[in-house]
């Protein structure tokens, strides 16, 4: 068996750096966020509240430069989430299309 292969800081993909303002959905609950960084596999988000979400919830994130994309809560805590998203094709198109929009360095996340 394969270990994977982690990066300095324990994840397992790269994360970039971002300031994306957005909205948390859970339980027809809405929140505004700020997403604070984004890979392939997921994204930190910054709270601009309180919601009841647990690690394990299901949520949803809609922003411009997104659209509508579902994810688990896989972290919350002092007003930061980590979100692991859905892997659906319409989530991996929608990923795979951000960062080919918005991230052009040739070393960026997305497979040619």
């Amino acid at each position: 068996m394969l270990a994977a292969k982690l990066s300095p800081d324990g994840r397992r993909t790269q994360r970039i750096r971002c300031h994306i303002r957005g909205t948390l959905e859970y339980m027809g609950h809405k929140l505004d966020i700020r997403i604070l960084d984004i890979s392939r596999t997921g994204m930190a988000l910054k709270l601009e509240g309180w919601i009841e979400a647990k690690r394990g919830a299901t949520v949803a994130v809609r922003c411009a430069e997104l659209g509508h994309i579902e994810g688990s809560v896989r972290w919350y805590r002092a007003g930061k989430m980590g979100v692991e998203f859905e892997q659906t094709s319409n989530s991996v198109a929608q990923i795979t299309a951000y960062f080919r929009n918005f991230h052009r360095d040739p070393r960026n996340l997305v497979p040619a």
